[in-house]
């Protein structure tokens, strides 16, 4: 198994096939991750098809990975499955509210980091797309999901093709809260992130962006207050449509 310490995002992926036998058993071997109730609250739809995944790009920002890709795995909430099983076996249902949403998410998020760690085992790259829940009205249409099931995670997966740096991440300190959530003063900050902060490619985005700190480039190009708002509205939308709220 790689370890985790060394594990890259990656987008470029080479020819080499992925088979359905062994796409099959690293899904079926996730399955054995954590679930609320025992009831595995999520489904995988596979995308192979090149015209299907050029109708996914423009969900995902256009990011090229999509594309190229040999395989996309859309990760849902689900809910619908649970519910026709209680309609089916005289059982009243009550899933369609937000704590529903909130447990399903969780096991989908779970499944997700699941099969993640046996990709990794079987040396296959992968990319996390949080654009998923920016527009997921795009992917609900474009996969035909039904009520209650509610995109929340893609993978792009292949061979990789490319052997990219490591990320960084802040140190253990940073996240970590004894017995209480102890808030952050002006040093733990400049503490915590100084390292990020003079990291030569994160100086090159500040310059290039012409801002005076990285924080800017995150609050003023990379995640704006706009942009939450919008797509957190498209979000509301869509759990609407789907019948969560």
């Amino acid at each position: 198994m790689k370890n985790l310490l060394t594990r890259k995002s990656i987008r470029k992926y080479s020819k080499r096939e992925v088979s359905d036998e062994l796409l099959s058993r690293l899904l079926n071997e996730a399955a054995r991750t954590q679930t609320m109730g025992n009831l595995q609250l999520y489904s995988v739809v596979i995308t192979r098809d090149a015209k299907m995944k050029q109708q996914l790009a423009p969900a995902h920002f256009n990011q090229p990975m999509v594309t190229e890709a040999p395989v996309v795995l859309t990760v849902c909430a689900d809910f619908n499955r649970t519910t026709r099983w209680c309609e089916e076996r005289n059982a009243q249902p009550g899933y369609d509210n937000l704590l529903s949403y909130q447990n399903a998410v969780t096991d989908a998020l779970l499944y997700t980091q699941t099969l993640c760690n046996l990709l990794d085992e079987e040396g296959l790259g992968y990319c996390f797309l949080g654009t998923t829940v920016y527009q997921p009205q795009a992917i609900i249409d474009i996969l035909q999901l039904p009520k209650l099931v509610m995109p929340v995670a893609t993978l792009t997966v292949g061979w990789p093709d490319e052997e990219p740096s490591l990320s960084d991440r802040l140190p253990l300190e940073s996240f970590i809260h004894n017995e209480t959530y102890k808030d952050y003063t002006a040093q733990d900050i400049d503490t915590y992130y100084i390292n990020k902060e003079e990291l030569t490619e994160n100086q090159e985005f500040v310059r290039i962006n012409q801002k005076e700190t990285l924080a800017q480039v995150f609050t003023d190009i990379r995640y704006t207050k706009k942009d939450n708002e919008s797509m957190s509205e498209g979000l509301l939308q869509a759990l609407k449509h789907q019948g969560f709220l």
